[in-house]
This record gives C-alpha cells, sequence and structure tokens, in this order.
C-alpha cells in the first residue's frame, strides 16, 4: 500500500473506538460469509484492521489467521481476541500484496474494505489465488468509488497530500468484477448489504 503503516498505526486507536455505520449491513456480511465457511475450514484475513471481522467469523473455523499493516490494528486485535478467549485465531503483520502473506493451502480468503486500498491490485489477487486450495473462495466486499465524476477524488486528493488519507484504487463494482475474474476467480454470487452499488459483496471461487 502506498500509506506506510505508520499512517495506519495513527489512527489505530480512533478507528477502533469508531462505531459500525450500518450495523444491519454488517451483519448481514457476517452471515453470508459464515454461509460460506465450514467448521473445518482453513481461513485467511486481508486487511483485518483492529479485528472485529476476524473474531466474530472465527468460531465458525478450525484456523484463521488475520493479517494487515499495521502493527498497533494488530496489537488491538490481539488484546480483543485474548478478552474474546480465541485459540484458533492469530495475526500476522503482513501487506497483501508484497509477497509476504502466510503459506496456504487456504479454504477461503476474506477481503474486506481492503481491496481498493491495495497498491497493486493484480499482484495482490494473484497471491491471493496462489494462497488458496482448489476450489478455495475469495470472499470479498469493497468500497467501489469510481467513475469520471467521481466527487471525492479532489477532496482525498488534498488529505492525501498531508498524509490524511490513504491511497486509494478508483474502481466501479464492474471493473472490480474484472479484475478478480482476470486474476482466475469465477463469480458465484454478488451481494448488495449496503444497497449501494459502490459497495459489491462477491464470493468468487479459484478455477
Amino acid at each position: 500500500m502506498t500509506a506506510s503503516p505508520a499512517f495506519w498505526d495513527k489512527v489505530a486507536r480512533k478507528y477502533a473506538d469508531r462505531p459500525i455505520g450500518n450495523i444491519p449491513a454488517y451483519e448481514a456480511t457476517l452471515d453470508h460469509t459464515r454461509r460460506n465457511l465450514h467448521p473445518g475450514d482453513r481461513v485467511l484475513e486481508i486487511g483485518c484492521g483492529t479485528g472485529s471481522t476476524a473474531i466474530a467469523l472465527a468460531p465458525a473455523v478450525a484456523d484463521y489467521i488475520a493479517t494487515d499493516l499495521s502493527g498497533e490494528m494488530l496489537e488491538i486485535g490481539r488484546e480483543r481476541c485474548r478478552d474474546a478467549g480465541l485459540s484458533n485465531l492469530r495475526f500476522e503483520q503482513a501487506a497483501a500484496d508484497q509477497g509476504v502473506l502466510p503459506q496456504g493451502p487456504f479454504n477461503a480468503v476474506l477481503a474486506f474494505n481492503t481491496l481498493h486500498l491495495l497498491d497493486d491490485l493484480d499482484r495482490g489477487l494473484s497471491e491471493i489465488h496462489s494462497r488458496l486450495a482448489p476450489g478455495g473462495l475469495l470472499i470479498s466486499k469493497s468500497v467501489c468509488l469510481g467513475g469520471p465524476l467521481s466527487p471525492f477524488r479532489p477532496l482525498v486528493a488534498t488529505m492525501q497530500l498531508f498524509n490524511k488519507a490513504p491511497h486509494i484504487l478508483y474502481l466501479t463494482a464492474a471493473r472490480l468484477r474484472e479484475r478478480i475474474e482476470a486474476a482466475g476467480f469465477e463469480i458465484v454470487d454478488v451481494q448488495d448489504f449496503n444497497n449501494s452499488a459502490k459497495r459489491p459483496y462477491f464470493v468468487a471461487r479459484k478455477r
């Protein structure tokens, strides 16, 4: 990612304290994801942040590794994991597009609110593909701010000049789907839990 770990370390505690904006959509995302997981699965999450999703989903599988670029985010995740008493969940510092992800095979890789932050999306998708077992699933929910008239670009660009915002890929949902498919996946399910085409949820199977 273009933003250094220091950027995410700086905002980690505020990020942890921020309430979930759309609880019904978040719960629907978790429920649908659980339906695609199995008790014996080994799962990798990229961009796990402070671990809320990992802690919610880890009880549904055998082994769960949650990764993030930020050491401070991971420390918060570890604190929460200890409080939850989960023994099958661990946190590791790793970027998703730099060849350092934990080795597979995994039955599923989860990427929530992360793909649009990758410096090199195609490399990241390739690495995810390589970590999955045959027929394994990439389950993602991404922010898609693409389009020629995106109103966010000038504001984000200004914030980036002062290290107040991370690198962002401006992709449409259709373009993101194309990139996922080009990386060797078949899209098998599409959902819209936020009632917005700008936050598509994809379940993609490794071909």
